[in-house]
Parts: C-alpha cells; structure tokens; sequence
C-alpha cells in the first residue's frame, strides 16, 4: 500500500500563491493572519484570508461553478505546473485511471449565505444560484476532475479538519486494490460566515493571531487555502527530491462533538497506527507538524498522545498561527508543509507562539530553523474525534 511518491504539489493559501511563495514564507517565519472585523457589533479576530479570490471569477464556461471555494480550488490548481503534471499522467495511464480525492468541511457554502441575503420579495433564491455546483460538498470534487480532464472514481470526505488528510490512505487503497493507477489528492476550504460564528458561538475565536502551544492561548484563527497532490506508485515519474507518503493511520474516537478525548485517546491510536502503516519506529521521526490550533484542550490533547508516542525529544510545531486553521483543507495544506520542511532541510516555526505552556512537554520550536529532515508525521483532528495522522519521508530515506 505505501510508499506512494508526491510526484507533484501545489498550494495557494495566505502565506503565498504557489509552493515556491509558500517555502520563503515559512523559512523567514512570516504570517499570513490579518485582523478582520466581522460584523458592526464588534466581532473581531484575525483571519487567513487569499485575497487574490476576489478578482478570480471562473471563466464564462464554468460561471455556473463560481463561487469562493471553486475559485479557490482553480488558484491552486493553476500554480506550479500542477496541470502539466497531470496530463502527464493521463498519458501514462489514461484519464479513467486516476482519481479525485478532495477533504472540505463547508465547500461552497458561502454562496448559500450571498443567496439568502439577495432573496427575491417572495423569498425565492435567485437564479442564479446553483447549489449543486457551489454549495454541495461534491461540488469541488466534480470542479477539479472538469479542469484536469480526468474521469476516474472521485470521492469527496468531509469529516471537519481532519477531511483532507484522511483523502491521502483514502486514495491509497484504491491505489492498491487497482482501480486505480494514480490519484488527485487535496483539500480547499474558504472563509465564510458559518464558520467563523459557528466557532465564536464556541468561544473559540482568538482576538489576537492564534498561538498554538502558548501559556495564555485563547483559541483559533480561521483561515482558507487550496493544495493539491498528485499520488502515484514509486517510479520513474518520481522528480529529484522525491517526498513519497509513507503511511497513515485513522482512528474515531468518538469522545465528544466538538472536544477531544482529554487524554488523546484517539490522536495517539492514528499515530501508532501510521507508525505501523509506515513499518517506523517513534524515533524514525525527524519532526511533527502539530495539528496545533491554539485552543487549551485541543493542544493539551494533543500533547499528551505526541509525548506519549514520541517522547519529548522530537521537534514539534504548529504552523497554524502562519496560515490560520484551514480547517477541511488543514491536512492537505500541511501535507504541502510537511513536504516541503523535507525537501528544504528547514523546520517550521510556530512563530505566533510567545510563551510555552509549562503544563505541555513536548519539544515545541518557535522559529524557523536548519535541520535534517527525513521524515514528518502530521497530526490532523476533526470534530467528533475524527482522527488521521500521515508520514512523509524523502525516498531515499524510505
């Protein structure tokens, strides 16, 4: 079943347009989080905005798809000769070959929020609206295999944010159990209204950019973003510095609706399940990527089923307070992350963090900073206890 190379990725989010954009930014420890003032009654925090979305309306052939999230998805899609490297694949194996596997948690539902604001006299929706190309789930889905041509199997999962990591072992089985030849991986979640209420009415919106891991934490910030993968089996498609998936691991713990098990319970049955997936010991692992959103009990969660896997030696950060929690494309934007902290020998940052909680243990890095990196577990854990952990090595280290 694994490994699996990452013959080619993309990205688009708000710490840059494209993988080249995205690496200086987390090498020099930059944050895209901006402040937004949400509504006239004083509802602030600070957000992962792509602002570029406003300007990028879908060509007239696809005007009935165009709304944020789309949008967003065609962004990503068109950076870093993703689209080339698809059609490569195409050639090599046709285009009922290869999937699509995308994670969202809203998809378009911001369409639906403009529509009910813009309802005729007598209540009715415009027409103009179209749900199933905006606001459907599969809507993203059916966007992408449009704009790469493809017409193999697509599968849309939404399980909150851990939905665009668990596409990566969803796409690796059907690798395996050959209906497939190659897959579309990814994940795109935009801002909107639902959400960012949603998580207030929680009280879990932070004032300030979020700072995963810190001692005086007050929760997330909601931010947006597109990233893609394409997934094939080791071969000679495999470009120089290859990143191949090397396992992943999926639990449900089902503890609560929006907490997590206090313990970790679920968070550290993914991880041990991804170390056996991947045939690797807890000390094969040169960094984690924390899923790391900056409210208390989720980072305390966390913390436990990292140090009770790991240990406290291995270097750990969240990179939630560069890019903001992206929610059902967290996993996909952090797999980009992960990729890329191989590829450049560079550990993230959690830069926003100030002040590490003493009651959490593991080794949480602040900046940026030079090292030696083979392999990377990523943590992403949705609501409902909705678990999935992925390790990414260099294929050489494989």
């Amino acid at each position: 079943m694994y490994p699996l190379t990452l013959t080619r990725f993309t990205v688009a989010s708000c710490l840059g347009i494209g993988v080249a954009a995205t690496r200086q930014a987390l090498v020099e420890g930059r944050s895209g989080l901006s402040h937004c003032r949400v509504d006239e009654h004083g509802f602030e925090t600070y957000v992962g905005e792509v602002a570029q979305l406003a300007d990028e309306a879908l060509p007239p052939a696809w005007s009935d798809w165009d709304c944020r999230n789309n949008r967003l998805a065609l962004l990503a899609l068109r950076q870093d000769r993703f689209e080339d490297a698809v059609a490569q694949a195409v050639a090599r194996y046709g285009a009922r070959r290869i999937g699509v596997f995308i994670g969202t948690s809203t998809s378009g539902i911001r369409e639906t929020e403009l529509a009910f604001g813009q309802r005729k006299p007598d209540g009715a929706l415009s027409d103009k609206f179209h749900y199933r190309q905006s606001h459907a789930c599969f809507s993203v889905a059916e966007f992408t295999r449009k704009v790469l041509g493809l017409h193999g199997p697509a599968v849309v999962v939404s399980t909150a944010c851990s939905s665009s990591a668990k596409v990566f072992p969803a796409a690796a089985r059907m690798i395996r159990s050959g209906l497939i030849d190659a897959a579309v991986v990814g994940g795109v979640d935009t801002l909107c209204h639902t959400t960012l209420y949603g998580f207030r009415s929680l009280e879990l919106t932070a004032t300030q950019r979020c700072r995963p891991f810190d001692a005086e934490r007050a929760g997330i910030s909601i931010g947006e973003a597109g990233a893609y993968a394409l997934l094939e089996r080791p071969g000679a498609a495999a470009p120089a510095q290859a990143v191949q998936l090397l396992g992943a691991g999926e639990s449900s713990d089902a503890y609560h609706m929006s907490t997590p098990h206090p313990e970790g319970l679920g968070a550290r049955l993914a991880i041990e399940a991804a170390l056996a997936a991947a045939q690797l010991a807890p000390a094969d692992i040169d960094y984690v990527n924390l899923h790391g959103t900056g409210t208390r009990t989720n980072d305390a969660a966390e913390d436990k089923a990292v140090v009770g896997v790991l240990g406290t030696r291995t270097p750990c950060s969240s990179t939630k307070g560069a890019t903001g929690h992206t929610l059902g494309a967290a996993g996909a934007l952090e797999a980009v992350i992960s990729a890329l902290a191989i590829q450049t020998g560079s550990l993230p940052g959690g830069i926003t963090t100030e002040q590490i909680d003493p009651e959490l243990h593991c080794h949480f890095v602040r900046r940026p900073e030079a090292a030696r990196v083979r392999r990377v577990l990523s943590n992403s854990f949705g609501f409902g206890g909705t678990n999935c952990a992925l390790i990414f090595g260099a294929a050489a280290a494989a």
